[in-house]
């Protein structure tokens, strides 16, 4: 199996950076979180519609059931990935959710590529998940005892949004390296129709409209520049890198993530997330030479 190039590393690395930034502002988000990734998805649709009609229309308005239904599948999985998540940084640390989903997303996608897809990430990428996994402990379980019920909970949450980061990761790599589509195009209309569907319930939560805004407006609109713009990147390196490498490396933002949440947030023992963050990038490191 190919290896990753170093101009694929670069747009990952750089996509790490910008989503552990996205990830620490919406950790302090307040009023709803239903409506707050509301107000995300619709100022990242906002950011990149011009730039994708832009584009189509120097490619000649070229259309395809592909990129009719790709966006769709795609903005339902996010929308369930956006919502768990934004509800785990409400109910647990940000040190903790963080680190999981963004552990186990990846490990799950190189199992699913590996068993389904046919890529061979060779032993040490083998050995190198086990290394992510024991990273992951150890910075999951950092926490004192009397934090015990968080601990659980961020478990839990970091879990789930770690199996919606594997399906949305899987399902966008099938549609811009075997359909073919292309990345900002196909990144615009999923957020654009993930704007779309969440406006129903966004409305029916009016009331919360004017506490979230008043509170959280800065939040959401670093989550709406720096989300996108982090995943387009990750969907440019999808392209020409194997998704069983780009999906551990681009995780290497759980270093940042873990180091924003003691910085930013006081959250505990930054000695042992940091330790456990580096010996997640360990096993990123042996995953992407395998």
């Amino acid at each position: 199996m190919a290896a990753v190039t170093p101009a694929a590393l670069a747009l990952v690395l750089g996509a790490a950076v910008f989503h552990a930034l996205w990830n620490a502002a919406a950790k302090g988000a307040r009023g709803s979180s239903y409506v707050f990734v509301w107000l995300n998805s619709v100022g990242s649709a906002a950011c990149c519609l011009p730039l994708a009609l832009v584009q189509l229309g120097r490619a000649g308005w070229p259309w395809s059931w592909s990129l009719l239904v790709g966006p769709v599948v795609s903005g339902l999985l996010h929308i369930v990935y956006s919502l768990v998540l934004q509800t785990g940084y409400r109910r647990a640390e940000l040190g903790v959710v963080y680190p999981v989903a963004r552990g186990v997303g990846p490990l799950l996608t190189m199992l699913v590529a590996l068993l389904a897809l046919g890529e061979r990430p060779g032993l040490a990428g083998l050995v190198g998940a086990v290394v992510v996994l024991a990273g992951i402990l150890v910075v999951a379980t950092g926490n004192q005892i009397t934090h015990r019920d968080r601990l659980v909970r961020g478990l839990a949450y970091g879990i789930a949004t770690g199996v919606a980061i594997a399906c949305y990761t899987l399902w966008d790599n099938h549609a811009v390296v075997t359909w073919g589509l292309e990345p900002l195009t196909y990144f615009t209309f999923t957020i654009t129709t993930q704007a779309i569907l969440l406006t129903p319930g966004a409305v029916r939560r009016r009331a919360h409209w004017q506490v979230t805004l008043q509170t959280s407006w800065p939040r959401s609109a670093v989550v709406a520049v720096f989300s996108p713009l982090a995943y387009v990147l990750v969907l440019i390196a999808m392209q020409t890198t194997p998704v069983s490498l780009v999906a551990p490396v681009r995780e290497s933002s759980i270093v940042i993530g873990s180091m924003l949440a003691w910085w930013l947030y006081r959250e505990p023992n930054p000695v042992r997330r940091l330790a456990g963050a580096v010996v997640v990038l360990l096993g990123i490191g042996l995953i992407a030479v395998g």
